[in-house]
């Protein structure tokens, strides 16, 4: 395989999303297969303990590298074996056809603005119903104004309670976080003061106020504010709570999430309650879905375009 193809391929797997845009992946190329390596460096010990959504994170940038491959004229094959690392077998095929998700992967972003309150046109969420899952995932679609929408804006509420009330969460958070564009420029992930509308002012006159504004009330009022401005929520579970079914899920995620941008959908994700055993648990059995894993929440709905997380640089992730 030629090296360009190979960078090619790792600059659009790269644009997956991460929790806190942590970008935890990390590549080498043996011969005509890829791997991909979880980058434990870049955990997120208090909310993600396990790695649940370290992998996740991985199984999107796998999709993604996929797709791109697909645009070369490669068909690829996926493995992963027991320490979780993905090997992706590519082989030159004349037969390969470009998917058309292509397209989505550059201009895809997590937008966690407030919607403009439209309500997605059935025949649109049908569309994105039909998305072929990978093994063992499924998805879950609530409209605005049902009675299991309401239920879920509830835990999403409990959800943050709990976890503004977490010092050790409180402070991983603020770790993740870059206040202004030189210090986001300086590490290249994170999440950026852009993202979150704020102005570009010195660190120390933004670091105290985007401190402060993280709180137990003002993540509710903006949280509840947005989910009353989305379309619908849209719970993704697993029947297998393994590595590979965490990878497998964000696969299929990827592939809803750049088919919903195909479709001029915003997306963000509110997966508080899934990050707190109790409330998952309790949240699994109010919504009927007791044998399953919920591991990702979305809203989606229709919004302005926001500005673009930042990426590392390539060689940053290459072994």
């Amino acid at each position: 395989m030629r090296n360009s193809d190979f960078r090619f391929m790792i600059e659009q797997a790269i644009k997956a999303p991460s929790g806190h845009n942590t970008q935890p992946w990390l590549f080498r190329e043996n011969e005509n297969r890829i791997e991909i390596y979880p980058n434990f460096t870049k955990a997120l010990p208090v909310v993600d303990p396990d790695n649940r959504e370290l992998f996740i994170s991985l199984g999107c940038a796998t999709e993604n590298f996929c797709i791109a491959a697909s645009e070369k004229g490669y068909a690829s094959n996926v493995s992963i074996n027991d320490q979780g690392v993905i090997a992706i077998k590519l082989i030159k095929s004349a037969s390969s056809l470009p998917d058309p998700l292509f397209a989505q992967i550059a201009i895809r972003q997590t937008n966690r603005n407030v919607y403009n309150g439209r309500i997605i046109p059935e025949d649109t969420i049908n569309i994105l119903k039909e998305i072929t899952p990978e093994a063992g995932v499924s998805q879950h679609v609530y409209k605005n104004g049902t009675m299991e929408y309401t239920t879920i804006s509830d835990y999403v509420r409990r959800g943050n309670t709990l976890q503004m009330q977490d010092k050790a969460f409180i402070a991983e958070l603020h770790s993740w976080m870059r206040y202004n564009k030189k210090h986001q420029d300086k590490y290249n992930d994170g999440l950026s003061y852009a993202v979150f509308g704020a102005p570009n002012l010195p660190l120390f006159i933004v670091k105290p106020i985007m401190k402060q504004a993280v709180n137990e009330k003002s993540q509710n009022k903006g949280d509840m504010k947005k989910i009353q401005s989305s379309s619908h929520f849209v719970l993704f579970t697993t029947q297998n709570n393994t590595e590979e079914g965490w990878i497998n899920l964000g696969r299929t995620l990827e592939r809803f999430l750049l088919q919903s941008t195909g479709l001029g959908i915003a997306h963000a994700h509110l997966n508080q309650p899934n990050e707190i055993r109790e409330l998952s648990v309790e949240m699994t059995e109010t919504l009927g879905l007791s044998d399953e894993n919920p591991l990702i929440l979305l809203r989606i709905g229709y919004g302005e375009r926001v500005p673009y997380s930042k990426r590392k640089n390539i060689e940053e992730v290459i072994l």
